[in-house]
């Protein structure tokens, strides 16, 4: 039995005016899968993960969600999705975490993560609220429910980002360089909830700067290169034999 690719993309083309940013990339995440996205600032990693999640629209390509294309109308920078409700269904099933946390200031920690279930999703109140409450302990912060985001640190308002994605029940996750802003000491309590919801076989899409994370968590790596795949394959021999030069520098330059 073959595992159902839960997001792929087939040859996409993203260009800002004239700049070429993604040059017909392949990718797929299956169900069950951590897929890693690597390479230096401007490779193209952040753009693919909003071309996946619809933020951001493609010139050509194809954008899959459980094996359903995305439907567009207009060509080139006149390319659109034709179908309205058909973004809204998939991207309630695609959660993204950013890097800046976005949360919203005048709401507490448990209504943030109670917010798009209930207003997006219908989702009763009370249904919601518990179930809040379980992904805020599963994160480890479930005594926090009711301060608000400044009263905590970085570390503590990405894992509530991350729950409040989770509150969605999505078929997958999207990470934008989760850790990037936290200090090193609050990106490891990041880490280890990214950690956790991998070994429970969750789906993610993870554009991370971290390479012991990407190692650790990923089933799949790809390092991307000027809006192209340079190299791709599982952590363990990426990692450890890189083929291309490029490869072979980017981690180099990482290690120091």
């Amino acid at each position: 039995m073959t595992t159902e690719n839960v997001i792929e993309i087939r040859d996409l083309h993203k260009s800002y005016g004239s700049l070429e940013v993604i040059k017909g990339v392949d990718i797929a995440a299956p169900a069950g899968h951590v897929v890693s996205l690597i390479g230096s600032s401007g490779s193209g990693k952040s753009t693919l993960l909003r071309c996946a999640n619809l933020l951001e629209d493609s010139q050509s390509g194809e954008v899959l969600f459980c094996g359903e294309p995305v439907t567009w109308k207009g060509e080139g920078h006149n390319r659109r999705p034709a179908d309205q409700k058909q973004i809204i269904r998939i991207r309630t099933n695609l959660s993204m975490v950013f890097q800046q946390f976005n949360l919203w200031a005048h709401m507490t920690i448990l209504q943030n993560v109670m917010e798009a279930p209930v207003t997006v999703l219908g989702r009763s109140k009370a249904e919601v609220e518990q179930k809040a409450r379980e992904y805020l302990t599963k994160v480890g912060i479930g005594d926090k429910c009711d301060v608000y985001p400044a009263q905590l640190s970085g570390g503590q308002q990405q894992r509530a980002a991350i729950a409040r994605a989770l509150c969605m029940e999505p078929k997958a996750l999207l990470f934008d360089e989760p850790t990037s802003a936290l200090d090193p000491e609050l990106e490891q309590e990041v880490v280890k909830v990214i950690k956790d919801l991998a070994a429970e076989g969750r789906t993610m899409l993870i554009v991370t700067h971290d390479m012991r994370m990407a190692a650790d968590v990923s089933d799949h790596v790809v390092f991307l290169h000027q809006g192209r795949i340079e190299e791709q394959g599982d952590p363990e021999t990426l990692f450890k034999n890189p083929q291309t030069e490029r490869l072979q520098g980017f981690l180099s330059a990482t290690q120091h």
